[in-house]
């Protein structure tokens, strides 16, 4: 390993487990890669929660595994996050409460109220660009209020996930506006905090100054502390570019930087997100308002039940992971009637927090495993492609599909989307995804200080590579079949879902 190297380090923090990501930027090669287990406290009431200590254990997992001359090589940082966790600190930094994540959805009553208050989610659109959901940080701070009253009292600072290991590395408080997007009080198309809405959350105290500061895309928010470099290993004094949600590092990492690109997320949440040069509205709210994380827009479709509807059908059924292509190659697109209501977890597309997992159509000819694995796997599909329509009806084109997540492995989930979609589907190379589009932010970062007019698609443009061997064509002949089970599929959802009613 040459002393010479230089890396940059994507660090992703997601629901089950922290990765870190070394990319030696000259070679174009990922040079080491580590990760650490993250624990969840669920129960049946919605609640989904970690703590930030959990974090920071991982954090230095992850770092210890990482080979020292690695580690020494680092240049730069930046941090993707899971979205819209409530990270409550006090005035020295402390955490005061366990962090309500993404998938917490024990906030409906704060979600009704705070909709209420502001005149209904047609005003909560015009006043963010969203309405409010319960994965959103806005219902999260309401219900810290209602339930956790000494904690809420001591609260001196709101910060979400990426933003707190941002603090952590740097001492700094900031947070950008792609993962700001999310919280449910930004004003997305004048890319400000919403007056309103933040007094909705609290008519009795005014929490603006519990804000952070907003930081643009090509911003450090700091530089490493000695402190953590001790901790973590990592070497001082280096910048911490400003990271960003998930979903908007997994668009960097997927090349997702222009116009014209689609990229579907297959990951324990699955996400379909496009670019755009301006805010995209959308007036029924199924798609998401977000601010990108390198200047732009971010379009978005995000449904709670993606890898971890299909892992929880495996793991009930006895599958292996390597028989799950080879099983359902059997059974033909549409199931043979056979419809699957994923939603183990509650579901924000459609707003069913509340809702269960249902199996429809079941006879005597389709209740094998098989049946039941590819039934989930196109239940899934069919949500996501519902998000293609959206697009399609609010003016976005898109030419080809990018999959990123574990669920791209599966060459089967593959041909099944290009055939759903009717679009060719590719794959990058490698590491790509939200640790990877981290570095990528990082390196971009770090390389303006030289080139001030460096462009982030320049940056794609040179390290990400397409995957040629995962590549998929559609199949126009199975389009016809997948209308027809896309059609049964939303049947099925809309007779299901008042049983599922807030």
């Amino acid at each position: 390993m040459s002393s010479a190297m230089k890396t940059v380090l994507g660090l992703d923090l997601g629901t089950q487990s922290l990765k870190a990501v070394c990319y030696d930027y000259s070679n174009k090669q990922v040079v080491a890669v580590s990760t650490a287990p993250l624990a969840l406290d669920r129960d049946q009431q919605g609640k989904a929660e970690q703590l930030a200590q959990w974090w920071l254990d991982a954090l230095a997992t992850c770092c210890a595994q990482l080979p020292t001359g690695v580690k020494q090589s680092i240049q730069a940082i930046a941090v993707s996050g899971q979205q819209h966790g409530f990270v409550p600190l006090a005035a020295n930094g402390s955490v005061l409460a366990p962090v309500k994540l993404w998938c917490d959805t024990a906030t409906q009553a704060q979600v009704n109220e705070l909709t209420t208050r502001i005149g209904g989610s047609e005003q909560a659109i015009a006043l963010t660009g969203n309405p409010i959901l319960a994965g959103y940080t806005a219902p999260k701070i309401r219900w810290l209020r209602q339930h956790r009253r000494s904690s809420y009292d001591q609260l001196a600072h709101i910060l979400l996930p990426h933003d707190y290991l941002n603090f952590v590395l740097t001492g700094a408080l900031a947070m950008e506006y792609g993962d700001a997007s999310g919280t449910g009080l930004l004003d997305v198309r004048m890319r400000c905090w919403s007056k309103t809405m933040l007094q909705a959350l609290d008519d009795e105290r005014d929490l603006s100054p519990c804000l952070p500061p907003l930081l643009t895309a090509q911003a450090i928010v700091g530089t490493v502390t000695i402190e953590a470099a001790q901790r973590y290993g990592l070497p001082a004094g280096i910048p911490v570019a400003t990271g960003g949600g998930d979903n908007m590092m997994s668009a960097i990492g997927t090349g997702n930087v222009k116009a014209g690109e689609l990229t579907v997320s297959l990951g324990t949440s699955g996400t379909l997100f496009a670019y755009a040069e301006q805010p995209i509205i959308d007036p029924q709210g199924h798609i998401a308002a977000f601010c990108s994380s390198n200047g732009g827009w971010l379009p978005l479709l995000c449904t709670l039940n993606c890898t971890s509807a299909t892992e929880l059908m495996r793991e009930l059924l006895a599958v292996e992971l390597k028989d799950l292509d080879s099983l359902c190659a059997n059974i033909a697109p549409g199931c043979d009637g056979l419809v699957s209501v994923p939603f183990f977890s509650g579901e924000r597309t459609p707003n069913l927090p509340q809702g269960k997992g249902c199996l429809v159509g079941l006879d005597a000819h389709n209740s094998s495993k098989a049946h039941l694995l590819r039934a989930t796997l196109e239940a899934v599909s069919f949500s996501l492609y519902f998000g293609y329509q959206q697009f399609q009806r609010l003016g976005l084109q898109a030419n080809e599909l990018t999959l990123t997540g574990g669920g791209s492995n599966s060459h089967l989930w593959r041909q099944l989307l290009a055939d759903l979609f009717q679009l060719p589907v590719r794959v990058l190379q490698g590491e790509q995804g939200a640790a990877f589009g981290a570095a990528l932010q990082a390196l971009w970062v770090l390389q303006r200080q030289q080139n001030p007019t460096l462009s982030l698609v320049d940056v794609c443009n040179e390290h990400l590579q397409v995957d040629l061997s995962k590549c998929v064509n559609p199949d126009p002949s199975k389009a016809a079949v997948y209308a027809t089970a896309y059609q049964r599929y939303q049947r099925v959802v809309q007779q299901v879902a008042p049983l599922f009613a807030s």
